[in-house]
């Protein structure tokens, strides 16, 4: 009988009022980690659809995120990640006991053109690598 396999760590993404960061960096995140680490984004605030330079940002790079809808912030969505990562709102996000936190502090594309979100998809991708080296190493 073989022994069962570990459970994917789970990474959650929150940007409060703007998807554009926690979507650019978990589509990275689920785009190099492949089905080794489960992937969520969320915002506090709804959003109908993602910046289109953000969309267009990240086709460039062979990613499409167009079809996602970035989900609302929930407490049950903290509880059930083993890693949650925080854009710049670590003061908004609840905290519970136990769980890892990290806080990146980034540019946010809402509202810029393509032009301008490029350097922030690649500042997002530079970090995404190392977090993923950090948490699925394998």
């Amino acid at each position: 009988m073989s022994p069962s396999a570990a459970p994917r760590p789970s990474v959650l993404f929150v940007c409060v009022h703007n998807a554009g960061r926690s979507q650019m960096a978990a589509a990275f995140l689920t785009h190099l980690a492949g089905d080794r680490i489960e992937v969520r984004s969320a915002g506090s605030a709804p959003a109908d659809a993602v910046n289109p330079a953000v969309v267009e940002a990240m086709k460039e790079v062979g990613i499409d995120i167009s079809a996602e809808t970035p989900k609302i912030l929930t407490v049950e969505a903290v509880q059930a990640s083993d890693v949650v990562i925080t854009m710049g709102c670590g003061d908004t996000c609840p905290v519970f006991p136990g769980k890892r936190y990290l806080d990146w502090q980034l540019d946010d594309p809402a509202g810029q053109g393509v032009d301008a979100v490029r350097p922030i998809r690649d500042a997002i991708e530079t970090r995404v690598q190392a977090l993923l080296a950090e948490v699925a190493p394998s």
